[in-house]
């Protein structure tokens, strides 16, 4: 029974942590695209935020509203509603004031932060 006990506590605390954690990782990656809309708002390109695109384990992706990909890992100059309509409706419901979206990405589900810039460009990441 104490053992029991011991095992369900390690359980939950292990839980509590956890969710500690995804905040933090939550609050990071909101914070990576609130600072990229930012100095895009502020005369940056997507060109200058590339290397974005490798960061892990959260990577950053910049596309145009029509879906045409210009910063991502494997996408770039590709159309993600051609590729993935379902995940580029999602990250359509993008905002000047960002918003969080859910969908599936190859059998996972994914949840990505997305912001638009004031010129439309969507910038995203997420876990």
């Amino acid at each position: 029974m104490k053992r029991a006990t011991i095992i369900s506590l390690a359980f939950i605390l292990g839980l509590c942590l956890a969710t500690g954690v995804f905040a933090a990782d939550k609050d990071a990656i909101k914070k990576q695209v609130d600072t990229i809309v930012v100095a895009i708002d502020g005369g940056k390109t997507a060109d200058d935020f590339k290397s974005a695109a490798q960061n892990k384990p959260s990577y950053v992706f910049i596309m145009k509203e029509d879906g045409n990909m210009l910063v991502h890992p494997s996408l770039v100059g590709q159309s993600l509603k051609e590729k993935a309509e379902p995940v580029y409706n999602e990250c359509s419901k993008a905002t000047t004031d960002g918003t969080w979206v859910g969908y599936e990405w190859k059998g996972n589900q994914k949840n990505t932060y997305v912001r638009k810039t004031k010129d439309g460009l969507i910038v995203g990441s997420g876990y």
